[in-house]
């Protein structure tokens, strides 16, 4: 492993806003990259007030999506829709290796930042361009955040809740960054192409098409004419070995069961039930199927009656598979985070820096660059002004004239 980042000298042109492109940038620099944010003066990026929107929980004094989705950057403070932006956007365009956009189709066209405008200006320039609905069909120009184009649309808002509740919003973000990462693998794609051709590309995502992905193996079974499974009954499941159950002290366990003739005799002996392994009713899978409901309410009484603690000790000395419903305050806490670097300090100077949640691709033999502080807004405007050539008389000239902030 060497002390330069993978992508040190990458330069990046980060005009996206929310979560699925800016946080696909903020993978790029965590590799070392070179990311440049672009905002609008005064406002900044609408992300920045995300933290304020209910049912996200309040941290006081940090912007903690801000910080998570935008670390490793820095900020120039530019209004695209002014006359005087276009030289400075086209300077930046030629200076940068990856542009990041998120604008829907029309905005694009009317700011002149489709693929066309900009590739001629810089014809190795790789353009990554997420979209909610993708860039064809009735729905392209609309706009898509996670909840509406990736949940909600791809019908995993409908089959993960349970029948007769209602439909459960996600957590924000579960969508779009699962859609970065995608961004992110388009662009690294499209670089080593570059690297081969010499020539860049157009890279495009959409939170549809991960909704997609997501779903894909119902999705694919529909496709060939199979009928989508409904929202489960759990006390009538389909499968009684792939259910949740709740303990004496209140908390759920979700059974796991994939290779049942193994598995099966020896949960059975765990919980204190081998006499049911010679039951003709559970003696196989389309037994235990056909009494699913019978088998859910018994080992609804069998869990109900020890805690937690007690099932797990049981569980792992058999060897069996199942997952404990964790609280988000319990996950922030699990060991497996620290032990895997999943969550790493801030390098924010202090003594006792607070943790930020990694982003999940790692190579054994290129470090990342330690987390730093997400930009304030126009932080950098007139470092970055500088670094495509622009000298301290005429940036006084564009600050005047509101071009940058």
């Amino acid at each position: 492993m060497t002390d330069t980042p993978l992508l040190d000298g990458l330069h990046v042109v980060d005009v996206a806003s929310f979560i699925a492109g800016p946080a696909a940038a903020t993978m790029l620099g965590d590799f070392g990259a070179d990311v440049v944010k672009v905002e609008p003066p005064r406002t900044g990026d609408s992300y920045r007030a995300l933290s304020r929107v209910p049912p996200n929980p309040r941290v006081d004094g940090v912007n903690y999506p801000w910080q998570l989705d935008n670390r490793n950057k820095r900020s120039i403070a530019l209004d695209l829709k002014s006359p005087g932006a276009r030289a400075v956007l086209e300077r930046l365009v030629k200076w940068a290796d990856v542009f990041v956009t998120n604008f829907p189709p029309r905005t694009r066209t009317k700011l002149g930042l489709d693929y066309d405008d900009l590739a001629s200006l810089n014809p190795r320039l790789v353009y990554a361009d997420i979209t909610g609905f993708g860039e064809e069909g009735p729905d392209a120009h609309l706009p898509g955040f996670d909840v509406t184009a990736y949940w909600a649309r791809s019908g995993l808002m409908d089959v993960t809740r349970q029948r007769d509740a209602p439909p459960a919003m996600n957590a924000f973000g579960s969508g779009d960054h699962p859609t970065a990462v995608t961004l992110y693998a388009g662009i690294m794609t499209a670089l080593y192409r570059r690297e081969r051709t010499g020539e860049g590309s157009r890279v495009e995502a959409s939170l549809i098409a991960e909704g997609a992905w997501a779903a894909s193996m119902w999705l694919q079974a529909v496709l060939l004419g199979g009928k989508s499974p409904r929202p489960v009954d759990r006390s009538d499941p389909p499968n009684a070995l792939a259910n949740a159950y709740r303990t004496a002290d209140d908390r759920w366990l979700l059974l796991a069961f994939a290779n049942e003739h193994k598995q099966v005799p020896l949960f059975l002996k765990a919980i204190g039930r081998p006499e049911a392994a010679q039951n003709p009713k559970y003696a196989d899978t389309p037994s235990r199927r056909a009494h699913a409901a019978e088998i859910a309410a018994l080992l609804d009484k069998t869990f109900a009656a020890k805690p937690l603690a007690e099932w797990r000790e049981v569980l792992d000395a058999a060897g069996l598979t199942y997952g404990v419903v964790q609280t988000i305050e319990e996950f922030a806490h699990d060991p497996q985070l620290v032990a895997n670097r999943i969550v790493v300090p801030i390098d924010d100077g202090s003594a006792s820096p607070p943790l930020t949640v990694d982003s999940p691709v790692r190579l054994d033999q290129a470090r990342k660059v330690p987390p730093r502080p997400a930009p304030d807004l126009g932080e950098h405007t007139d470092a970055v002004l500088r670094d495509v050539g622009y000298d301290d008389r005429q940036i006084t000239d564009l600050r005047t004239a509101g071009v940058v902030g």
